[in-house]
């Protein structure tokens, strides 16, 4: 589905894999993949007459750094190395591009940024709106995966959160400072207790959810950058998806985990104080319990993995060592100013390209949330079906009403021929005309019973014969058929508004996605024709007045 022609990489590490585009069901291990990225000296850097001491060889996947005064370069090796005029494109296409889409096939996946403060993390994770990052870039390869699939309903929900002095906020919370727990199950592993979620149905929805997060993140200046992150982020997107396979519903989960890291700090360089000092102070302790788990992962010789040591190291438990497809980004400054920085962060990358994961596609989790709305939806709708059966517009009216879909003919000319090709496709609104007409004899079938209800009402009025007493209980008994009819129709239009609630929050792949898509900008043109409508009747109804001579500022 993604039109790259990309492999999972291969290396030490990742035997079992096999050759195919298409990731197997059952690896027995992988090595996680690590790739370095080095930005451009910095106009302070520039102004204080810094150095580059790092040299990137992309060809041979290589870094050397030679320290200030020496001529002999350390050099280090990785799976893919990028320097200075690197793009987001780029290295999104090359790298990231495949890891997203085995988190569509159900994979777990986990992409986190590391380095020293100021060199670039969040530029490759969010990016800026000309140069969007990983995060944003993945919505539209999800969504686009999406459109292009077939025969498959999707549940894509997204979640924002931090850790801020070694407490797990939510981003997304209302209170966003309130502090979070967490809880660990074998079916899930370790998650957050109570974490919002937020079902999404298009870019623009996980757009949307993204900045709000955003901007609730903790971030300060200091001296190294004038915007420092200063707690770890993770955006998670869960990627639920059903499709029939030998007359059953297989469910797959794909969790994508992306990682802002804050940035490892020196006092000395950052000139933090006060409250940054502390920031800094938990923000390389957590570092630092990171660098412990990822050492004691390769060592081959630990018998115990501190992963309890910070909520940081518990939560990338999955993705370092356990069932995910993990991809670090380390990035770099290039000044000899910050020459051991460099040099550590490249010790550290060195190091956790050695750590095995054993990643396997999630199917059928007994807390797949697709199961729940799907059953859901179907109570609902034999719900409904009880309901209105008895009615036009129940469901034994509507196997009547099902029509054969009328076919559009459309012609293109072919590119490689010039030749022009006829093609036919269905008339979209066909199914919206069927509900408007299901809905207009609902209606019909409504009024009618109270026409009937009223005509009997005044036969009893009129029925000289009839004595007081019976007339009025007559008439009760209808007054109380005339309330259950509303009633009915009350629970109805609520149960309809339920199901379609539900419904909306599910995507169907393929042409059902781009119906859906057509729907919601319909939805749109129809909106910004309303307000047109509105705008166009109050400028007539000023040149109205202004005839009249009535001063335009008394209206209100």
């Amino acid at each position: 589905s993604s039109g790259i022609n990309a492999e999972w990489p291969l290396r030490p590490g990742f035997e079992g894999m096999g050759k195919s585009k298409k990731p197997e069901l059952k690896p027995e291990s992988e090595a996680i993949q690590v790739i370095i990225r080095c930005r451009p000296l910095g106009s302070k850097e520039i102004h204080d007459s810094r150095k580059s001491c790092v040299n990137v060889d992309k060809s041979r996947g290589a870094i050397e750094v030679t320290k200030p005064g020496s001529s002999e370069p350390k050099t280090f090796s990785f799976d893919k190395v990028y320097g200075p005029s690197s793009t987001q494109d780029e290295i999104y296409k090359e790298v990231f591009h495949i890891l997203v889409d085995s988190v569509l096939e159900g994979y777990n996946g986990t992409i986190f940024a590391y380095g020293q403060t100021g060199t670039g993390k969040t530029h490759t994770m969010q990016g800026d709106a000309k140069n969007p990052g990983v995060i944003p870039r993945s919505f539209h390869q999800v969504f686009d995966a999406i459109k292009e699939s077939t025969g498959k309903e999707y549940l894509v929900r997204a979640s924002y959160l931090e850790i801020y002095q070694d407490d797990i906020r939510d981003l997304l919370s209302k209170d966003h400072k309130k502090k979070y727990e967490l809880k660990e199950t074998p079916d899930s592993g370790v998650s957050v207790k109570d974490l919002s979620s937020f079902v999404v149905k298009s870019v623009k929805e996980i757009e949307h959810v993204m900045n709000v997060g955003n901007n609730n993140r903790a971030t300060a200046f200091t001296d190294m950058n004038d915007r420092s992150s200063r707690s770890h982020a993770i955006f998670i997107t869960t990627i639920e998806n059903c499709q029939i396979i030998g007359g059953e519903d297989k469910i797959r989960v794909g969790k994508l985990n992306m990682v802002d890291l804050a940035g490892s700090e020196r006092q000395s360089k950052t000139n933090a104080q006060g409250e940054r000092f502390k920031e800094a102070t938990k923000i390389n302790l957590s570092l630092s319990a990171l660098g412990n788990v990822i050492k004691a992962l390769v060592d081959g010789t630990s018998t115990h993995i501190p992963y309890r040591d910070s909520k940081l190291t518990r939560l990338l438990q999955d993705s370092l060592g356990g069932n995910s497809r993990t991809v670090m980004v380390a990035n770099i400054g290039p000044a000899d100013f910050n020459y051991d920085e460099t040099i550590t962060t490249l010790r550290y990358a060195n190091r956790a390209k050695n750590i095995k994961n054993k990643p396997k596609i999630n199917e059928d989790p007994k807390d797949a949330l697709l199961r729940q709305f799907q059953s859901e939806i179907e109570r609902l709708k034999k719900m409904l079906e009880s309901r209105g059966s008895s009615a036009p517009g129940g469901s034994g009216d509507k196997k009547k009403k099902k029509k054969k879909k009328k076919k559009r003919k459309h012609v293109r000319i072919n590119e490689e021929t010039g030749e022009e090709e006829t093609f036919y496709s269905e008339d979209d609104d066909d199914e919206e005309i069927e509900e408007i007409e299901e809905v207009h004899d609902r209606e019909k079938f409504l009024e009618e019973e109270h026409r009937k209800l009223e005509e009997e009402k005044k036969k009893i009025n009129e029925n000289n014969e009839m004595i007081a007493e019976e007339k009025v209980k007559m008439l009760g008994k209808l007054d109380k058929r005339a309330h259950q009819l509303d009633e009915e129709e009350k629970e109805r239009d609520s149960l309809k508004a339920k199901l379609a609630s539900m419904q909306s929050k599910l995507i169907h792949g393929g042409s059902e996605a781009k119906k859906m898509e057509k729907k919601m900008e319909k939805e749109i043109k129809k909106k910004q024709k309303a307000v047109e409508e509105e705008k166009r009747k109050a400028e007539e109804m000023k040149e109205s007045l202004k005839k009249k001579k009535v001063p335009t500022a008394t209206l209100r």
